[in-house]
């Protein structure tokens, strides 16, 4: 079975990478985003910018995805990780990892999974 990009993180982590003063960050995840057209997205379109930072938030109770991973930007939900994707990086969330996310590319485009592309990485 392959390993995922969490599992390989934790295992350099494991075999003697040392992390000095400032943390190592890997990515983990790049993806389009689910949901924007659900959400807040349109009402705040104009001001999001490339790399700002995203806020992730797992939905444990999500009756339609239990490894729902909300992605938000400033306090406004603008949808979710897509549930092909999710699964690593809710487990690593539920075991209390550090993850991050940002915007990675923004696209005025007619289709909504083609706006906003995201990267989630794993801060070890």
């Amino acid at each position: 079975m392959p390993l995922r990009h969490i599992e390989l993180a934790l295992l350099l982590m494991l075999a003697g990478f040392t992390v000095h003063a400032q943390s190592i960050r890997i990515l983990v995840q790049s993806s389009p985003l689910a949901g924007f057209q659900y959400h807040a997205g349109a009402a705040v379109w104009d001001e999001m910018k490339v790399g700002d930072a995203l806020t992730l938030a797992r939905e444990r109770d999500n009756p339609h995805d239990h490894n729902a991973v909300r992605v938000s930007w400033r306090g406004q939900q603008l949808g979710y990780l897509p549930r092909a994707e999710n699964g690593a990086v809710a487990a690593e969330m539920d075991r209390g990892g550090s993850i991050e996310a940002r915007i990675a590319k923004l696209r005025n485009h007619r289709n909504p999974w083609q706006r906003v592309l995201i990267e989630v990485y794993v801060v070890l």
